[in-house]
C-alpha cells in the first residue's frame, strides 16, 4: 500500500504509534487507563461548532526537548498550522527529555504569560497535573501530543497511536511486497512489550483474511531494542528458516539492524523488510535497495492537528467532550473516549518521498 493510497483516520485510541497522509476521517474511542485524573477536563459550559475560528491567539508548544529533530519537525507543522489560522506560534522547552521540573517550568512561564492554549508532549503523565489544571483555571486550553497526561489535565490529546492501524497496515505492506505469497517472520522488541504484543495480535488477525492465505508467519523473534541483539536474531531467522520471504520489525531498533544485516548478505532485495523506523535511520537502506517501504507517523502531521485542536478549543467551537466534532484543516475530527483524537494509518516512506523528511 502506498502513501497515496492510505486514507488518514482520526480514530480514539490511546496506544503508542500511528500517523497520518491525505484524506481523514476522524472519530473512535480509546480504552481509559488512569484512574486518577481520568475524564478529560472539559471547560464549562457548550461547544459551539459553528462560532467563528478565533484570530490572533497566542498557543505555546512544549515539547519533551527542543532542539530533538523529531521534536522540531512535530512542532513546526504545528507553527505553519497556525500562521495559516492567524494565530501566533511560541516555542519553549528543556534541553534534556527527562528534565520534568523544567517541562513545569515552562508550564508556569506560559500561564504567567497568559497565553490562549498549550501544546506540550508530557514527560511524565501525573507530574506536570498541578500545574496544567492552574493553567486550566486561568482559562487557557491544554493538548497534549505525542505523549499525554493523566486525562484530566488536559482539554485533549492528539496521538500518534492506532494499535489496530499499525498492526494492520504493516502486514498490508509486507504482504504486497512478497506477492501475497511466502513465509514471514516478526522481529519485535520485548517479550513483554505492550504495544508490540498488541501490534503483533492485529497482524495475526490481519492474517487471517484469505487474501494472505498463501501467507505463512512462522516466527516471532524478539530483539529487546537492542541493536547488536536485533542484528544477530535476523541472522538466527534466516539461518532458522532459509526460505523466509520477508520480515516485520515495528521498532525502530529492530527494523534498521535488520536492515543493515540484510543489506551486508545474500538476501539483500530478496527478503522484504518493513516495520516502524525513522527516515533518517532508514535511508540509506531505501537507497540501495535492501528496503522498498516502512512506516511511521509523520510528526509535522501531529503537530499540526494539535495546533488546529488548540485554536479550536480557544475558539469555543469544541471542550474536548467525547463525539464533539471540528474542522482541522479540509477534514472534520471527532473527538473519542477521554477526549483522545488519533492521527489514523501510517505515513508509508519509499524512494519517491524519503526525502522529504528529516526526522
Amino acid at each position: 500500500m502506498h502513501a497515496s493510497t492510505l486514507r488518514r483516520a482520526c480514530a480514539a485510541l490511546a496506544a503508542a504509534t500511528s500517523l497520518a497522509l491525505a484524506l481523514t476521517a476522524c472519530g473512535g474511542t480509546t480504552k481509559n487507563d488512569v484512574k486518577d485524573d481520568s475524564g478529560a477536563a472539559s471547560s464549562a459550559g457548550k461547544a459551539d461548532p459553528g462560532a467563528a475560528t478565533k484570530k490572533g491567539l497566542t498557543v505555546g508548544f512544549l515539547p519533551k526537548q527542543v532542539n530533538n529533530p523529531y521534536f522540531t519537525t512535530s512542532d513546526r507543522g504545528g507553527e505553519k498550522a497556525l500562521a495559516e489560522l492567524g494565530s501566533t506560534y511560541k516555542e519553549v522547552g528543556p534541553s534534556s527529555a527527562t528534565d520534568t521540573s523544567g517541562q513545569v517550568s515552562y508550564v508556569n512561564t506560559l500561564t504567567q504569560q497568559q497565553v490562549d492554549a498549550i501544546a506540550v508532549s508530557a514527560q511524565d503523565p501525573g507530574a506536570l497535573c498541578t500545574a496544567l489544571k492552574q493553567a486550566m483555571t486561568n482559562g487557557i486550553k491544554v493538548v497534549t501530543y505525542d505523549s499525554d497526561t493523566n486525562a484530566g489535565c488536559r482539554n485533549a490529546f492528539i496521538s500518534q497511536a492506532s494499535a489496530e492501524d499499525l498492526g494492520r497496515t504493516e502486514v498490508q505492506l509486507l504482504a504486497e511486497q512478497i506477492g501475497y505469497k511466502g513465509e514471514i517472520a516478526v522481529l519485535s522488541a520485548a517479550q513483554t512489550a505492550t504495544n508490540q504484543n498488541t501490534w503483533i495480535g492485529y497482524m495475526k488477525d490481519e492474517l487471517k483474511d484469505p487474501k494472505y492465505r498463501n501467507v505463512k508467519l512462522v516466527k516471532v523473534a524478539y530483539g529487546n531494542d537492542d541493536a547488536q541483539q536485533s542484528f544477530q536474531q535476523t541472522q538466527g531467522l534466516l539461518q532458522e528458516h532459509p526460505s523466509l520471504k520477508g520480515i516485520i520489525s515495528p521498532t525502530t531498533v529492530g527494523i534498521k539492524a535488520a536492515a543493515q544485516y540484510l543489506s551486508g548478505s545474500k538476501y539483500k532485495g530478496k527478503v522484504k523488510l518493513t516495520g516502524l523506523g525513522t527516515p533518517n535511520d532508514m535511508r540509506k537502506y531505501v537507497k540501495n535497495g535492501t528496503v522498498d517501504a516502512f512506516e511511521l507517523w509523520d510528526p509535522s502531521k501531529l503537530g499540526d492537528l494539535a495546533a488546529r485542536t488548540a485554536v479550536a478549543l480557544a475558539s469555543g467551537q469544541i471542550t474536548g467532550k467525547e463525539g464533539e466534532t471540528f474542522k482541522a484543516g479540509s477534514t472534520t475530527c471527532t473527538i473519542g473516549k477521554d477526549g483522545v483524537i488519533n492521527l489514523g494509518k501510517p505515513t508509508v516512506f519509499d524512494a519517491k518521498n524519503i526525502d522529504r523528511f528529516d526526522f
